[in-house]
């Protein structure tokens, strides 16, 4: 069984992309993501908006099939728990915010909120694409930042795992329930 077409069950009809969103763990290890494919995600975060049209997203890619030592280094910066499922995905994000206006240099308070933004244009269009796409909140920002030469006045705000759906069956149990049970939000 494969972890692809989870739609919410939505109250009102929204945009089929929006109601298929959802943050799968289940990716096919052996299928690698084609370089335009990864091309074409970055370049739906491009067009998010943004502050003064700063901008102030960058991203880290690393692709296991491509740079496998890069892809270990990233892997290793994940929680443990983020570390026995994303180790089928073929790529990983860093997803990187600047707090500084790039005009100007002056602080820009926005710039993590917009990041937000464009991560969720290249989320959606992951979805739009037949990709599982899951950001992550548990990895270490500071190990990120040290190890590939962050500058300063950018924060690591998440990392992302992206593949193609895979077998279900090969996560571990305990993560196995959250690719097949009812999808809820608050009303």
């Amino acid at each position: 069984m494969s972890s692809a077409g989870r739609p919410a069950p939505t109250e009102l009809p929204i945009h089929p992309v929006i109601r298929g969103r959802w943050s799968g763990r289940a990716m096919d290890a052996a299928k690698p993501v084609e370089r335009e494919t990864v091309l074409t995600l970055l370049e739906a975060a491009r067009w998010a908006p943004s502050c003064f049209g700063d901008e102030p997203w960058r991203y880290i890619v690393w692709d296991r099939n491509e740079d496998p030592e890069g892809w270990e280094a990233a892997a290793s910066i994940l929680a443990p728990k983020n570390q026995e499922w994303a180790r089928s995905a073929p790529i990983l994000l860093a997803v990187l915010a600047n707090s500084q206006f790039s005009r100007n240099g002056k602080p820009n308070r926005w710039g993590e909120y917009d990041t937000g933004a464009a991560t969720e244009n290249l989320h959606l269009q992951g979805v739009e694409l037949g990709l599982v796409v899951h950001q992550m909140g548990g990895f270490d920002g500071a190990a990120v930042s040290e190890q590939f030469g962050v500058p300063e006045h950018f924060t690591p705000m998440a990392m992302v795992a992206i593949g193609y759906p895979g077998p279900i069956e090969d996560l571990g149990e305990d993560f196995q329930s959250g690719e097949t049970g009812e999808r809820e939000r608050r009303p």
